[in-house]
This record gives structure tokens, sequence and C-alpha cells, in this order.
């Protein structure tokens, strides 16, 4: 039987399919999202056309199809036009037929001409990568099999399963469904996991829709990002140059008054914002909801927090009419939850100039403060004091 040119023992085998899967990992996480879709570094062209040329060994997939697909599913988040969304969708069908529904996109050509745009498009693009897709598949099968013998096809088919089920299936689906939330973005999703080594980063999807254009997904101190270790890494050998991460808050010491600084560093770390929000106030909701029912009012605690967490373009025609309810019978939840509707309204009044916003803002500080309501006077003067961190 025919053994290939090397013989390796049966752990050998396993090392071999985890290190060629891990590199088509890096190669979507670093090349396909964080510097094709997003622009959130460049990379030196041998880099790049490496990536380029083993995607096509691995996968076949093409730079300008993919990049569109992405794109447009952060344009049209979790609505029918979402390419794999499992809110819209279900679960099940993302997780198990993600790549089918990739796979119907890329035949978008409206998705491709609207979304596809500063993708490669040279000789060796036009004529090898997208016009003979299946041939690089091909030839990974020959090179595993003349490497590594007959059981180059099973590393071979791991290599083919590895993408369609961890990307396609994982992050587009479970990273919409479960996991946790550092921020309260405009979607659902979620950090899978906080030590993204098997997706190469991806695991922490949710930081990365709160910040899409960043290039490092971790956000917390606890949380690794092994793409953005790479990148790093690419970065000191000049192989690669950041252009963006997700801002960084800090709190100015003494600071009272609001001002374009702090308008800037809240608009730009508004899930954050949300986030923090969300939280201070929690005690608060829970003692209030606590002596409604001591007056016999019904109201549940998991449907005020989904309150909190969503404008109320996300909320039912029912969950509305509830949430009217309640609120007509506390003022503090009311307060709460009006003075939430009105922080986002900073970031999504595109008309108002910045010192109308400013204004807007130094008011809302305000009537925090004056309202009575411990939780949130503190979260006010907490507020104030954003800037962002200096580069």
């Amino acid at each position: 039987m025919f053994s290939g040119i090397f013989s390796l023992p049966w752990w050998g085998y396993v090392v071999v399919a985890l290190v060629f899967t891990h590199i088509t990992i890096a190669a979507v996480t670093i090349y396909l999202h964080r510097h094709s879709a997003h622009r959130a570094l460049d990379l030196h062209p041998i880099i790049s056309h490496f990536f380029r040329f083993w995607l096509w060994l691995t996968t076949g997939m093409e730079t300008k199809q993919w990049t569109a697909v992405h794109r447009k599913h952060h344009a049209r988040c979790e609505t029918v036009d979402d390419p794999h969304s499992p809110v819209v969708l279900g679960i099940e069908k993302v997780m198990w037929e993600g790549a089918d529904l990739y796979k119907k996109e890329t035949k978008n050509l409206e998705t491709l001409e609207r979304f596809g745009q500063g993708t490669p498009d040279d000789w060796i693009e036009r004529n090898l990568y997208s016009s003979h897709s299946v041939a690089g598949i091909a030839a990974m099968m020959i090179i595993n099999v003349a490497l590594f013998g007959f059981i180059g096809m099973t590393i071979w088919a791991v290599q083919m399963m590895w993408i369609p089920f961890f990307a396609a299936g994982i992050i587009n689906g479970v990273g919409h469904y479960w996991g946790y939330r550092n921020f309260q973005a405009e979607d659902a999703s979620r950090n899978i996991v906080p030590w993204g080594i098997i997706i190469g980063g991806e695991e922490l999807h949710n930081n990365h829709h709160a910040y899409p254009s960043s290039a490092q997904l971790s956000n917390k101190w606890w949380e690794f990002d092994i793409g953005w270790m790479y990148i790093r890494l690419m970065e000191i050998f000049g192989l690669a140059h950041v252009k963006k991460v997700a801002p960084k808050v800090m709190l100015a010491a003494d600071k009272t008054q609001c001002d374009q600084d702090t308008l800037h560093a809240v608009i730009m770390s508004r899930y954050d914002v949300l986030t923090r929000y969300a939280r201070s106030v929690r005690q608060t909701c829970a003692d209030e909801i606590a002596h409604l029912k001591a007056r016999a009012v019904r109201v549940d605690r998991s449907m005020v927090k989904r309150w909190l967490q969503n404008d109320e373009k996300k909320l039912s025609a029912l969950e509305l009419e509830r949430m009217k309810e309640v609120l007509s019978n506390s003022q503090t939840l009311h307060t709460v939850y009006s003075m939430r509707q009105e922080l986002t309204s900073l970031w999504q009044r595109s008309t108002a100039n910045k010192d109308e916003l400013v204004r807007q803002l130094e008011d809302w500080c305000h009537r925090a403060e004056a309202s009575g309501i411990i939780a949130l006077r503190d979260f006010s003067l907490r507020l104030r004091r954003y800037q962002l961190a200096r580069a």
C-alpha cells in the first residue's frame, strides 16, 4: 500500500491535520476577514498572496465572494436579507447548512457588485483562483496523497470540512445564539468562549460586532485572540500594518463637564456605554420589581432586562404593550428606561452638529443626576469623565 513520502506515527498525522487546518483558519480570519472585508490592517504582498494561494488549495473560496457575503451580513444583520442569520433562519439550519447558505449568496450578483469592492482583480485571480477554484481543492488532495499516502485522503477530508463547520456553522450560527456579551451591540452576537484559538479568535464574535473595523478581536484582559498574536508578530517583521483597533476609554481625573472629547468617547464606545448602563441600574430595577410585586403588579425581571438591552424597534407589539403597562406603574422604571432610550439617540441624530450633541449629553447628565435615582447619578458622574485613550 502506498505510504507517501513521509511515514509518520498516528499522532503525527493528527498534528499535520491540525496544522493544515489552523493555517486555513489563520488565512480566513487574518486575510479574508480582518484585511479584506473590514480593512482593519494591511498585509505585505507576500503574506497576502500566500493566504490567497492557501485558501485556493484548501477551500476554493474566492476573496471577492467571501468579502461580499460577510459585508452584507454586517449591513443586513439579522434581517431577512442577512445571508446566514440564526435569528431569522433558525440555529439548526445555519449550523448544519451554513456552507450551503454561503454558496447560495455567492451566486447573487447584486451582492458581489455592491459589497465586493476593493478585492483582488489581477491576472492570477481572474485566470486561476476564480475561474478554476475546484482545481485548487483537487491539487490539495493530490499533494496530501503524495506526502502521506492514502491516509492523506483523510487529512484532506478534514481540511474540506473544517471551514464549512467551524466558520460557516459555529461562528455564523452559535456566534449569534449562545455565549456571553461584553457589549450591547444592535444584534444578537455572542462571544462563544473567551479564548480564541481553534477558530483563530473568531470565537470573540460579540466583540467583533461591537467594533467591526478592529484588527484585534479580544477586548478584556482575560480574553485571548490568537489571530491578533499572529498579526502582532507579522508587524514586528514588517509583514503587516494595523490600521484600526477598538477604542480604549479612560476616565479623566476630576472632570465634571461634558465636552467634545466626552461626546466622542461616548459615541465611539457606545455599546460599552449601554452595557455599563444596564449593569449600573440592575439592582435598582430588581428592587423596584420587588416593590411592584408587593403591590400585585405583574412584572417579569427577564422582561425588564430585555427592555434595557434593546431599542423599542426590536420589541414586538405585545412587548411594547406590556412595557407601557408596567412603566405606568413605576416612575423609577419609566425613568431608567426612557433615559436609556434618550442616551442612544445621541449617536442616532445624524443632523445635529457636535456642539448641539454636547449640550444634549450635558442635559442628559444633569437630568440623570437630578432624578433621585442613585445608580443613575453615579453612572452620569462617571460618564462625564469619559475620554479616549491617546494612541
